[in-house]
């Protein structure tokens, strides 16, 4: 079992940067997270579940074209925790955004391919961080 927790969400104005943490812990501690795939996703109100961005657990990272070259996915497997950082937001930002976790570490030509962004493919959640982008 993994327990995923998200923080660092929070009011920001446009044009401004967070830094949102997935912290997790493993029910046996020979279930590291480094074996994990640990995605972001994001939902606003009336809209599906987006994948933003993941890293698998070879450290390769996939991010949404929505967000590229705004949003950065890191990890560091010694503090279980994976990070996603938030600049140059803008109001379309504003969503709950959710970490995620896959068992098989996220590898192939179908995970590089779009997989990685499909919901159905992760296996534990987090509970959510609002991040909300106004002036």
């Amino acid at each position: 079992q993994v327990q995923l927790v998200e923080s660092g969400g929070g009011l920001v104005q446009p044009g401004g940067s967070l830094s949102l943490s997935c912290t997790a812990s493993v029910s046996y501690p020979y279930l590291r997270l480094q074996y994990y795939a640990i995605g972001w996703f994001r939902q606003a109100p009336g809209k599906e579940r987006e994948g933003v961005s993941v890293i698998n657990a070879s450290g390769s990272t996939f991010v949404a074209d929505s967000v590229k070259g705004r949003f950065t996915i890191s990890r560091d497997n010694a503090k279980n925790t994976v990070y996603l950082q938030l600049t140059n937001l803008t109001p379309e930002d504003t969503a709950v955004y959710y970490c995620a976790a896959e068992g098989t570490g996220g590898y192939g030509s179908s995970w590089a391919g779009g997989r990685w962004a499909q919901a159905s493919q992760y296996d534990y959640w987090g509970r959510g961080t609002q991040v909300t982008v106004s002036s």
